[in-house]
């Protein structure tokens, strides 16, 4: 098997197993990557969402409102005076969100209990590194601390 089709097969069941190795998720995982990202960059339009994550207005949208109806964002006016709404992750949004990163912390931590911190910390190298490698190609960098 080729190395390409190594890494798709492992990605997907990486996909697959996330949600199993925490306990599944309680957020939905577009809700979380969204809240994410607004907590990152702090309050952003439909239109800087969409560019950001390089998806059509129109599934930014909906997962907005999805969103901002289960009182996890909320709208607020342009700080910089824009005529564009913004969005910023709700009281309830960074709770939910510091809540489903911790179990998600939790679940890992248990899958890496028998790996040796070297290990570990090459994993979490690589995983940094394909991620970036991704970023380059799409020009869309996502924010680290």
């Amino acid at each position: 098997m080729s190395l390409p089709r190594q890494i798709e097969y492992e990605t997907m069941l990486l996909w697959r197993h996330r949600d199993l190795a925490v306990d599944g998720g309680h957020l939905e995982r577009s809700a979380y990557i969204l809240l994410s990202r607004l907590r990152a960059e702090g309050a952003m339009s439909i239109g800087q969402l969409s560019e950001a994550f390089g998806v059509a207005r129109s599934t930014i949208h909906r997962q907005v409102t999805a969103a901002h109806c289960a009182g996890l964002v909320d709208r607020i006016p342009d700080p910089d005076g824009g005529l564009a709404r913004k969005f910023r992750v709700s009281a309830e949004g960074e709770r939910r969100l510091l809540e489903e990163r911790e179990r998600i912390l939790r679940g890992l931590e248990r899958v890496l209990a028998d790996w040796a911190p070297e290990d570990a910390a090459a994993f979490a190298g690589y995983l940094k590194r394909f991620n970036g490698s991704i970023e380059d190609i799409s020009g869309r960098r996502w924010p680290r601390a």
